[in-house]
């Protein structure tokens, strides 16, 4: 849901924005209100946040945070990507209310209600933001979209569907694609 404003929104308004269980964004300084993932979307979030915590956080090499955590990309883009990975050498970027500044990968689990919201509104905003690596994860198809920043020009897109995936910004770190989709 898209709540128009007559100028572009920033952090300052966000903030005052209702905690009343739905999402609220902005997108180019737009409001945008979705309703709280179902179970599945959870469940997926909590299996891929686990793989990741266990090869980052554990190891002291980055952090992995989940929504509702808040990012600022820039002044007039305020997202709470489903699951946020930032390394240890952008670790600055990490305030105390919120992320301010550009992860290195944002992974957005695609929602029931809305699935052109997270594909092409959001990603689009990843991408003209510079986020270095962005995840489109499909519950449904059990496909994972790797979208990777290509030299300042735009995302280079490839699918995985099994097997192992990596993070382009830190290739060690696997992820075990059936292990996400498990109930």
């Amino acid at each position: 849901m898209n709540l128009r404003s007559a100028h572009k929104l920033s952090y300052r308004e966000y903030q005052h924005f209702p905690n009343d269980g739905h999402r609220h964004e902005i997108i180019d300084g737009e409001h945008f209100m979705s309703p709280a993932p179902s179970t599945k979307h959870q469940t997926v979030s909590r299996h891929l946040q686990f793989q990741l915590y266990s090869q980052l956080e554990l190891t002291g090499r980055g952090k992995v945070f989940n929504a509702p955590t808040d990012v600022e990309l820039t002044t007039h883009d305020i997202v709470q990507p489903d699951l946020i990975v930032v390394l240890k050498e952008n670790e600055r970027i990490i305030k105390p209310k919120r992320i301010r500044g550009i992860p290195d990968c944002c992974i957005e689990i695609v929602s029931d209600s809305n699935p052109a919201y997270d594909r092409v509104l959001k990603l689009e905003m990843y991408q003209r933001a510079g986020v270095p690596e962005c995840w489109i994860v499909d519950p449904d198809e059990e496909t994972i979209e790797v979208h990777s920043m290509q030299d300042r020009q735009g995302y280079a897109r490839r699918v995985v569907r099994e097997g192992s995936l990596s993070l382009n910004v830190m290739p060690d770190v696997q992820v075990e694609i059936d292990k996400i989709w498990r109930s």
